[in-house]
């Protein structure tokens, strides 16, 4: 695998490369962003039921207990 490395600027959200530069369609590309901090994106992904009637199945009971728990 040979690698070339081009500079190239974004715009717009798009990344633009200098106008002499051709690629080819659906080119695998590597983007490195040099000194500029990105915030990382958390996503908690909610589980999803491959059965959604057995949802009954996983109900869940909450049972306060004392502060000293019976000691």
């Amino acid at each position: 695998m040979s690698i070339t490395t081009i500079e190239a600027v974004v715009e717009n959200g798009q990344i633009r490369v200098p106008s002499g530069v051709r690629l080819p369609e659906k080119a695998k590309v590597y983007v490195l962003i040099p000194d500029v901090n990105v915030p990382s994106v958390s996503y908690i992904g909610s589980p999803r039921l491959a059965h959604p009637e057995q949802a009954t199945d996983f109900r869940k009971e909450v049972v306060e207990e004392s502060s000293d728990a019976g000691l």
